[in-house]
């Protein structure tokens, strides 16, 4: 893809049209909220959701946040508690990303959940985001529409500035009214604040009338309610095998074959989307002992190693 490959939509119906349309196709479009733009993918399609890590050259497979219309919607993908739900009765839409457990067979890709039970949902205030979401008719997971390790871009500009080339379109809507990104609280268990943003904790703790804890934990903030344990499965794991030895579940990649295998044409963007189901799948099939083929630690392949790396880490 060149620079003259990524294109500048109108905020009009034609453009949130050809959004939409690109999104459904496995495209990815980075849109206005009232926070930052999003690089948004249709939340659903693993390859898609693969393609944000790949266009932001983000190290590794952090939670993405889940774009959805409101309330109603977020039903189907999590379990909405009583407090979840005042929450959103009072702040929704608006900038306030909520972390719930998540309900099976939902439908989205397991990269957007990097594993996790949880979900990271919001309802975004900006017309055209909105509007977006209703054209498209699904769940779009989206951070901010910049590479990783770059300030969050506030116009189309920065989008473009950092990302021409990398994704098939921006809907440009203007500069963003916020600013700062989503307030990020999890509510999987007591409520915790993973980030502060555009929505004031005291709002938060008024409107549940109880003090809300912060969650001081590295990981938890940089990408919300990540942990190690979450996605590491239960049997120990050799990395950059060839062959395996008696008794190991070979997880296969390219020309090394296995009973599970990540990308059998060596593409790492499949690789990326399988990634988590693969994990998963070993622990369904009661695998002990792991064997994972060499994965080219390029692009994509880095943020692959970085996380089996953590996976085959000493458990303490």
């Amino acid at each position: 893809m060149t620079d003259s490959e990524t294109r500048r939509l109108g905020p009009d119906a034609k453009g949130v049209a050809e959004a939409a349309a690109i999104l459904r196709g496995g495209g990815l479009v980075a849109f206005p909220t009232e926070t930052v733009y999003g690089l948004g993918a249709d939340a659903g399609n693993g390859r898609a959701v693969a393609g944000i890590y790949a266009a932001k050259g983000r190290p590794s497979f952090n939670p993405l946040i889940v774009h959805v219309e409101g309330a109603e919607a977020a039903g189907w993908l999590a379990e909405v508690t009583d407090k979840a739900a005042d929450l959103m009765a009072a702040f929704w839409p608006g900038p306030l990303t909520l972390v719930l457990t998540a309900r099976e067979g939902t439908g989205l890709s397991p990269l957007v959940q990097a594993g996790l039970p949880t979900v990271a949902l919001r309802a975004p205030a900006h017309p055209l985001a909105r509007e977006l979401l209703r054209e498209a008719g699904r769940p779009l997971a989206a951070p901010s529409a910049n590479p990783s390790g770059r300030v969050s871009p506030t116009t189309a500009d920065h989008v473009l500035a950092g990302l021409a080339g990398r994704i098939d379109a921006v809907l440009d809507g203007g500069a963003c009214p916020v600013g700062v990104e989503s307030t990020i609280l999890a509510l999987d268990g007591p409520p915790r604040l993973l980030r502060a943003g555009g929505l004031p904790v005291e709002a938060l703790e008024a409107a549940l009338g109880e003090r809300i804890g912060v969650d001081t934990s590295p990981e938890r903030v940089a990408a919300p309610g990540q942990m190690a344990s979450h996605y590491a499965p239960r049997g120990s794991m050799r990395l950059n095998v060839r062959e395996p030895e008696p008794g190991e579940v070979m997880l296969g990649f390219g020309d090394v074959p296995g009973q599970l295998t990540l990308s059998a044409t060596g593409d790492l963007q499949e690789a990326a989307a399988n990634l988590f189901g693969c994990l998963h799948a070993l622990d369904a099939m009661g695998a002990e002992r792991i064997a994972v083929a060499p994965v080219p630690d390029r692009g994509l392949g880095r943020a692959i190693n970085d996380r089996l790396r953590r996976a085959a880490a000493p458990r303490g």
